[in-house]
Parts: structure tokens; C-alpha cells; sequence
């Protein structure tokens, strides 16, 4: 049996669930879960539930660090043994969930000026982490990994190559976590291997993206080099592609 701890981080937010997992059978439950908000504002606090109870503290937490070391505190003699980090943006340098050393934290960060809002808080996460938990495994699992198999003419624009060549202008398409997730459990539940699946799948939600799957792996999306493309969302216009 091992202990996972999956974190999702923003930049005055961290979000986590902490799984068990049996290695033997893959079966996993949930032990606890919860966020923190407001990072480094006076009111900040982190919202948790283990073994049915739920609590919020209200204190100040300066950095994802200080939220990190009250989680593992909350979590009792419970010895966390990997940690997953949700990171939004890989560009081309990953096309899977990897383990993370200092030259994947290097990429991570070359990646920035793709997601901004997000590498960067990601980041923070992944080096508080390091910090609490030192003897845990770190893994990354990048939003736009599942994405990566996909062929030029589908993720290159009609722009000037230059403009790919020296900025990265394509499409990366994002939620591809959800779409890998989905696409293996559509398998399951047909009977079908991976490898004989076409399908499309569907992310839905405050975020929603369309995606195109063949022999199991991804060959087109909705979502473009920005978010803004797509389907129409709660908070973006899509371009009804």
C-alpha cells in the first residue's frame, strides 16, 4: 500500500487529495482532501477533510510551504510516499507524466511565458513540496502531454514559420489529463483495448474541450495555443471551431 498525494497549485491557492493506493489491484481511496485560499493574505486558511471530519483553520499562511507543513501535520502519523503535481504547461518537452529533477523544473519554467498565470504557481508548489516532504517521490503530470501526439497539420497555424520556430505558436491543447482518463475508461467499459479505440472526448465544465482520439492516443483538439479557442466556456468565448 502507498500513499499518494496529488496537489494542484495556484498562485494563492493549493488544492489536494491524498490517495491509498494498493498496488496490486490499482484500487485507491480517498483518506483526505482540501484546499487552502488566499496564500499569503492575512485571511488565508486550508479547509480539510480526514476520516469523514471535517475542519477549516484560519491562520495566516505566508507561502504554499507554511500550507504544506499544516496538511502533513493534519494528516497524523500518515507517511505520504509520492507526491503528483498538476502542471498546465509542458510545450513539446514532455509527452508523458515524468519524474521530476532539476532539469524538468528548468523546462517547467522555460515553458512560463506559454501559461504565465500557471507554470509559475505550479512551480511553487513543486519546491514547497520538495521542501516538506524530502523523502517523497515528486511526479509531474502536465495538461498538455496527452496532446503531444499530435500530427503538424493539426497543431500547426497558418502563420509564418517563424513564428512557430521562435515563439512556439501551435496548438498545444489542454484537459488532456481528463481526455486520457476518459478515453481509458471508455476502453474499459466497452471491452476494447486502447490501441482500437476512435472516439471523441468530451471535457466539460467551467473549462470544456473537444477532443479527437484514434488508436488511443490524441490527433486533434478544441483548444488552441491559448484557452481562448474552442468551445464557448463559462469565462472564455471558444470560436465555435
Amino acid at each position: 500500500m502507498k500513499n499518494i498525494l496529488v496537489i494542484n497549485c495556484g498562485s494563492s491557492s493549493l488544492k489536494y487529495q491524498l490517495f491509498a493506493v494498493e498496488e496490486s489491484t490499482k484500487q485507491f481511496n480517498v483518506i483526505a482532501k482540501g484546499n487552502a485560499e488566499r496564500i499569503g493574505q492575512a485571511n488565508s486558511f486550508v479547509k480539510h477533510s480526514h476520516d469523514g471530519e471535517k475542519q477549516k483553520i484560519e491562520e495566516f499562511f505566508p507561502t504554499h510551504k507554511e500550507v504544506l507543513d499544516k496538511i502533513i501535520s493534519l494528516l497524523g502519523d500518515v507517511k505520504v510516499d509520492a507526491v503528483g503535481h498538476r502542471v498546465v504547461h509542458g510545450g513539446e518537452d514532455f509527452a508523458s507524466s515524468v519524474k521530476i529533477t532539476d532539469s524538468v523544473l528548468e523546462s517547467i519554467d522555460k515553458n512560463t511565458p506559454l501559461a504565465p498565470l500557471h507554470n509559475p504557481a505550479n512551480i511553487l508548489g513543486i519546491e514547497a513540496s520538495k521542501k516538506a516532504l524530502s523523502n517523497a517521490e515528486q511526479v509531474a503530470v502536465f495538461d498538455t502531454a496527452f496532446h503531444q501526439t499530435m500530427p503538424c497539420e493539426n497543431y500547426l497555424y497558418a502563420v509564418p514559420q517563424e513564428w512557430y520556430k521562435e515563439h512556439k505558436v501551435r496548438r498545444y491543447g489542454f484537459h488532456g489529463t481528463s481526455h486520457l482518463y476518459v478515453s481509458k475508461r471508455a476502453a474499459k467499459m466497452l471491452n476494447k483495448d486502447e490501441k482500437d479505440l476512435n472516439i471523441v472526448t468530451l471535457h466539460l465544465g467551467s473549462g470544456a474541450s473537444v477532443t479527437a482520439i484514434r488508436n488511443g492516443v490524441s490527433i486533434d483538439t478544441s483548444m488552441g495555443m491559448t484557452p481562448m479557442s474552442g468551445v464557448v466556456m463559462s469565462t472564455r468565448t471558444g470560436t465555435k471551431e
